[in-house]
């Protein structure tokens, strides 16, 4: 697979995962992330994006990485991954494995996603 092929399959993976077009991007980092992260690692079979995406919530809640969690769930809710009752169940099963304070808030970034993508 040629190189543009292969960030072609990255681009295409990035839009699929959070629900908007990704553009080709500058530097090392970003071609690392579309040609390695999204190319091969979220494309490969075996987990579904939403099994991804579910394993991904639990390793940002641990580290603290909310910022991150809220990109996460407003992505899930897009692209119809994961609903509210799911996502608020995966915060209070976290509480129990990363901590009630981070758990917590991963719960409120569920209400405030929640809300958000109920506007509009």
């Amino acid at each position: 697979m040629t190189s543009t092929e292969t960030r072609q399959r990255g681009l295409a993976k990035m839009s699929e995962v959070y629900g908007w077009e990704f553009a080709d991007g500058p530097g090392e980092h970003f071609a690392v992330t579309a040609d390695h992260l999204f190319a091969d690692i979220w494309s490969r079979p075996g987990l579904t994006v939403r099994d991804r995406r579910l394993l991904l919530l639990g390793a940002l809640t641990a580290q603290g990485l909310f910022d991150v969690a809220e990109i996460q769930v407003g992505a899930a809710l897009r692209n119809g991954e994961l609903d509210e009752a799911q996502l608020r169940e995966a915060a209070l099963f976290l509480c129990h494995y990363a901590g009630w304070p981070a758990g917590t808030r991963l719960d409120n970034i569920v209400g405030s996603a929640v809300e958000q993508h109920e506007k509009g």
